[in-house]
């Protein structure tokens, strides 16, 4: 996408920050690196949807000016999901933090690019599900995206100097590729049968980044991989052919762009959300960060790579194959693995029952090839709908299988 960047010029004033989404983990994290900074960003409005307490503690902690809380009521906060709206869009906000998870984060996010807001993007399904759309109003709007994923600011900062013209990000002069690494999750080593066992504890229980639930069960899934795919595809303006993924267990590669003379460039670090969210919060500066462990290249530590097994991990090829198909197939795939994911961490469904609902709700879609909000709306609620339907006969039928024993 063509919209990353701005003039690097720092205001005279903090910058004013609306939080998205701020009782999950990449707005908590968010607010202590507003907390750490305080000459330089200020909270105009927080955003969530629900956590009524720990709002309020955050409200009382960085006083903005407004705070929403979507589902539920608290004293001084206003009610419903247009609260999110009226955060994103409000006349003291420069930038714009969408820290919510699923399909609740692309109609903010238009309304802020509407509101010619600059935007800090950590909601991968905004541009996963209305990425054509996203796009277009952005070009028009001249609105700024900052990638958040630490994937994707990596290939941010590394693409950095390399022939992009100063209005956009897109395009960079001889690029061959851009690697995507993964962590592999905390399965990369089960058998095919171990995962059929996976709890939701299990599940939760990430080796190195500290996430919400949903990113976290899709990390272990490689699912999150996916989604990342779509993402850098609408974000760098690069076809799919140019996308690629890679296993880096030690989660200190967090991406790599190489270029057509076979040189690379990677950018490494500590596996923490906070450096990525400073550097979209603090762009062009990198700002110090004392709290921060730093890498020690005293110590002698291995780097490995492997490629992802899309055999026992299903969902990076599902997610590959509805990037491929376009149209309302990238939607559908979102809206499916946001409900059973809910419904894996409810425990009515079992781990490799991700793959096989999200595979069935790929077969079954009806694609819009070139879909406006509408059709995109549709799309989430009839795929939402018929999965959830699909959840419940699978548990009657086991239900009377059961009782026929």
């Amino acid at each position: 996408m063509n919209h990353m960047q701005d003039n690097g010029q720092r205001a005279s004033r903090p910058t004013g920050i609306a939080i998205l989404g701020s009782t999950g983990s990449i707005g908590v994290q968010t607010l202590d690196v507003i907390a750490t900074h305080p000459e330089r960003f200020r909270v105009v409005a927080l955003a969530a949807r629900r956590s009524a307490e720990l709002l309020a503690a955050q409200a009382a902690r960085f006083r903005p000016e407004l705070v929403c809380l979507c589902e539920g009521e608290m004293e001084g906060a206003v009610s419903g999901a247009e609260g999110t709206v009226a955060a994103a869009t409000h006349p003291e906000v420069d930038l714009v933090v969408v820290a919510t998870t699923g399909a609740a984060g692309w109609e903010p996010t238009l309304a802020a690019i509407a509101a010619g807001k600059q935007i800090a993007l950590a909601n991968k399904e905004a541009l996963v599900m209305a990425g054509s759309v996203i796009a277009v109003e952005a070009r028009r709007a001249g609105a700024v995206l900052r990638p958040i994923d630490s994937e994707h600011s990596a290939i941010w900062q590394c693409i950095q100097g390399e022939g992009v013209a100063e209005s956009h990000l897109s395009g960079p002069r001889g690029v061959r590729r851009l690697i995507l690494t993964a962590s592999g999750g905390p399965f990369r080593d089960a058998s095919r049968e171990e995962l059929e066992r996976v709890t939701p504890e299990q599940a939760l229980a990430h080796p190195t980044w500290k996430m919400g639930p949903k990113v976290t069960v899709d990390s272990a899934t490689l699912m999150n991989k996916g989604l990342e795919l779509i993402e850098a595809h609408w974000l760098f303006d690069v076809p799919y052919e140019k996308l690629d993924v890679v296993v880096q267990p030690q989660s200190i590669v967090h991406s790599m762009v190489e270029f057509e003379d076979g040189s690379v460039k990677a950018q490494l670090g500590v596996p923490d959300m906070r450096v990525p969210i400073q550097y979209a919060l603090a762009y062009p500066d990198h700002l110090p960060y004392s709290d921060l462990p730093d890498m020690d290249w005293s110590r002698a530590f291995a780097l490995e790579f492997r490629p992802p097994d899309h055999e026992r991990f299903p969902c990076l090829r599902l997610a590959m194959e509805a990037a491929m198909l376009g149209g309302t197939y990238t939607a559908a795939l979102s809206s499916a693995d946001e409900e059973v994911v809910a419904a894996f961490l409810s425990g009515e469904i079992g781990f490799m029952d991700i793959p096989r609902l999200v595979d069935w709700a790929l077969e079954r879609h009806a694609p819009v090839q070139e879909p406006t909000l509408e059709d995109i709306r549709e799309v989430d609620r009839a795929t939402r709908a018929a999965v959830r339907e699909r959840i419940g006969a699978s548990a009657r039928y086991a239900a009377v299988r059961h009782t026929e024993r």
